[in-house]
């Protein structure tokens, strides 16, 4: 587990985050003052090796980090999460590639903000299709993307994009382009005006790229998202999700407990409650740590470990779980809470964790996830 150190510096970018986070749902804006402060720490290069800059670390304590981050602003510790992924696709598939080595050097030194663009108009959602495709001709390469959504792309740094590998290539046969800020535009096609997770800032967007050929990681996609892009992002969002969670239990615990003070000597109807929205909350952490733990001994025994079907089936089994129980812990909050919950203005309100929570289900759509997992366990032996 991290060190204290650490611990203290995540503990005060969440401070920050909680400070503006009704703020950055209400206005729907980006959180840039947790975001500076996540750059003043030295948080942005956690995943990377610390040879380059980073801090090294591996999936347990980056998802503590999340969790902190959670419990304070979802969308904040959201932002923190989808940059790691983009990270550790770079750091596990890049390293070598003295371009990409370069990069993640700068990335560390300047504290940059990397963004994903895996949605596309026409693919129906699959992050595993792409219409697009690079177009390298010598030592340049050029790359029009119509996106549903980026994520924060109009504060980021650098973008990480899906693509075909060719113009002539099927639409599984993709590779991920690294474009830096002046090599790319953004022109917007659609508004965020949403339920939850608002401070995201992921509206769609024509993205119009350019640069060099050096530019393409050069692991497939297929190779990267296995091993990489889909462990790294259902057990980090897994940890944001416990983050929201945790928070909305401890808003329902405070408020039974004011409630009990106010009638000394006797147990408040919402104590039941609590008993129980507090252990669900345990299963929820319990399960999210040990996948990480898992996940961090399988990286270090080696990447073929990753690609097994059981492997891909715990991760999937674990984001339809974490998604399904952030929602049911936060609206029992609620109910604990009671109108004082209901309330925006409240400070036991949970409005703002259950709008958030309900984003969980949706991002890579749990009946998506279903159906890949009733594909694989018609091929999968358990152990």
């Amino acid at each position: 587990m991290a060190d204290p150190d650490l611990l203290a510096r995540a503990d005060r970018v969440a401070a920050i985050a909680a400070t503006y986070a009704a703020e950055v749902d209400r206005d729907a804006r980006f959180p840039k003052e947790a975001i500076a402060a996540l750059k003043a720490e030295r948080l942005l290069g956690a995943a990377a090796a610390v040879e380059d800059g980073g801090l090294g670390l591996g999936m347990g304590d980056l998802v503590e980090i999340g969790r902190r981050l959670g419990q304070a602003c979802a969308s904040t510790a959201m932002i923190y999460a989808m940059h790691q992924i983009q990270l550790a696709c770079l750091v596990r598939h890049g390293r070598t590639v003295p371009f990409f080595q370069a990069y993640l050097r700068e990335l560390c030194k300047e504290q940059l903000l990397v963004a994903s663009v895996t949605s596309e108009v026409g693919t129906g959602g699959d992050l595993r299709s792409s219409r697009c495709a690079v177009e390298v001709e010598g030592d340049v390469l050029k790359l029009r993307k119509e996106a549903t959504t980026i994520s924060y792309g109009e504060h980021a740094d650098a973008l990480l994009v899906t693509c075909r590998r060719e113009p002539a290539a099927p639409a599984s046969d993709q590779v991920l382009v690294l474009l830096r800020k002046g090599e790319f535009t953004l022109e917007r096609t659609s508004s965020w005006d949403t339920l939850g997770m608002r401070g995201t800032c992921s509206p769609g967007f024509v993205m119009t790229g350019h640069g060099k050929a050096e530019q393409v990681l050069p692991s497939p996609f297929a190779d990267i998202a296995a091993r990489t892009m889909v462990p790294y992002s259902h057990i980090l969002w897994s940890g944001t999700w416990l983050g929201n969670a945790t928070d909305a239990v401890n808003r329902a615990r405070t408020f039974v407990r004011a409630a009990a003070r106010q009638t000394p000597g006797t147990v408040p109807p919402g104590a039941l409650r609590v008993a129980e929205v507090a252990a669900l909350l345990q299963i929820m952490r319990a399960q999210v740590l040990e996948v990480a733990e898992e996940c961090d001994r399988l990286m270090t025994a080696g990447d073929d470990a990753l690609s097994t079907v059981g492997f891909a089936l715990k991760m999937n089994n674990l984001k339809i779980t974490a998604s399904q129980q952030v929602t049911q812990i936060c609206g029992l909050a609620l109910g604990i809470c009671g109108m004082a919950g209901y309330k925006t203005d409240s400070k036991f309100s949970i409005g703002r964790h259950l709008r958030d929570a309900h984003s969980a289900a949706l991002m890579i759509s749990n009946d998506r996830i279903y159906q890949t997992n009733a594909s694989l366990m018609l091929v999968h032996k358990d152990a």
